[in-house]
């Protein structure tokens, strides 16, 4: 457990460096960039590595076909992820798609996981993306929405998030954990 909740760390600590602490961040200069990428990649690898690894320590048990609920939702999160980047009607109707895709993934991830491994995975994304959301607002002030974009771009979007979750439902299923049973207890 102790590399997951290092993984979080790492992860939250690289994102919130450029709102907590602007002046450090804006003095590492270009290669700083790359230092906080690579902190970043350590802290999801060993997100991943800690999480596999983690005793199963229930803690409380998700609700009978869940696994619907998560898969839909995981069709939400990877279209919103997809939004912010296609730049369609969705990007100029959400101010954060990007961190709303992580706070749906956390809550469809915590939908079907109820042990304590998946609270401070799922939970501790969701939290930081939300209090990401918070800070950034706080220090923007009122949100400017840009001008809609073309449909098809947000098409295109559904289109490559059906294409990744077809991918993501594959992977799971490899690693033992086939959402389509819909429930994992």
């Amino acid at each position: 457990m102790t590399f997951l909740i290092l993984g979080v760390i790492l992860w939250i600590s690289a994102h919130f460096l450029k709102r907590l602490a602007p002046n450090v961040r804006h003095g590492l200069g270009d290669k700083g960039r790359s230092v906080i990428a690579i902190i970043i990649l350590l802290g999801l690898a060993l997100m991943v590595i800690g999480y596999r690894a983690a005793d199963f320590i229930p803690v409380y048990q998700p609700l009978p076909g869940m696994g619907h609920a998560n898969n839909t939702l995981m069709i939400v999160a990877l279209f919103l992820m997809g939004a912010g980047s296609t730049k369609g009607i969705t990007a100029s109707k959400i101010r954060h798609p990007m961190l709303m895709a992580a706070i749906v993934w956390s809550i469809a991830h915590l939908l079907v996981n109820g042990d304590l491994a998946s609270l401070i995975l799922f939970g501790g994304i969701g939290a930081w993306a939300f209090t990401q959301m918070l800070m950034i607002n706080r220090a923007e002030g009122p949100w400017q929405a840009p001008a809609a974009g073309p449909f098809k771009k947000d098409m295109k979007a559904v289109v490559i998030a059906l294409v990744l979750y077809i991918v993501i439902a594959f992977v799971h299923v490899w690693l033992g954990h086939n959402p389509f049973l819909g429930t994992y207890g």
